[in-house]
């Protein structure tokens, strides 16, 4: 099943927020020292937008014509939270080179990575795969699952480097079950905090 992309809108403004989230048990002694677990393997994102200018009357051509009803109807066609998204952040979604594992000889499925800093995590959902050498070697004998796995034909060999070109999308909900549009002038909308976050 192919998840619904949340649409890219001209009256989109600023600021946006993106909170990179872990969750952290820590348990204090009465010596003051700490105990501290970590509960996810990676961070979880958190987004925030805000639309200074939507569309509902169709006079409005440079915000797209009824911006006002395609947000809101992607708002209700998922549910408020109940079902998920794809969300392309125009500033995090394609990584080009990426190593993405080592062979052993064995293993045939690999999770695609994107590297941030020197940190490097799961894509969330990815959307294309190309460019992919195993060894310097360029490779079609592969196949791609959805969110994040890709798979070959054959083991690729110990110590083979296996790089490739990823885009991605972060897979996501909203945060609540209600949206806020303000309608501040004629035909004219506005959303000030649309929340979502990333779900695995």
């Amino acid at each position: 099943m192919t998840l619904p992309t949340f649409p890219t809108l001209p009256g989109q403004g600023w600021s946006i927020h993106k909170k990179p989230t872990f969750s952290t048990r820590v348990s204090a002694h009465s010596s003051g020292r700490e105990v501290r677990a970590g509960l996810y393997a990676h961070a979880l994102y958190e987004f925030e937008l805000t639309f200074d200018g939507l569309d509902s009357s169709g006079v409005f051509p440079g915000l797209q014509s009824q911006s006002l009803q395609t947000l809101m109807g992607f708002f209700l066609s998922l549910g408020g939270q109940l079902n998920a998204f794809l969300y392309v952040d125009p500033t995090d979604n394609v990584v080009s080179g990426q190593a993405i594992a080592t062979g052993d000889g064995a293993t045939t499925s690999f999770t695609l990575v994107r590297s941030i800093g020197g940190y490097a995590e799961p894509v969330s959902y990815t959307v294309a795969v190309s460019g992919v050498t195993v060894a310097g070697v360029s490779t079609g004998a592969w196949t791609l699952s959805a969110p994040n796995t890709i798979t070959f034909a054959t083991a690729p060999a110990n110590g083979a480097a296996i790089v490739a070109n990823v885009s991605y999308a972060f897979q996501c909900r909203f945060l609540d079950d209600q949206m806020d549009f303000e309608n501040f002038m004629s035909g004219l909308w506005s959303n000030k905090s649309v929340k979502f976050r990333q779900v695995r």
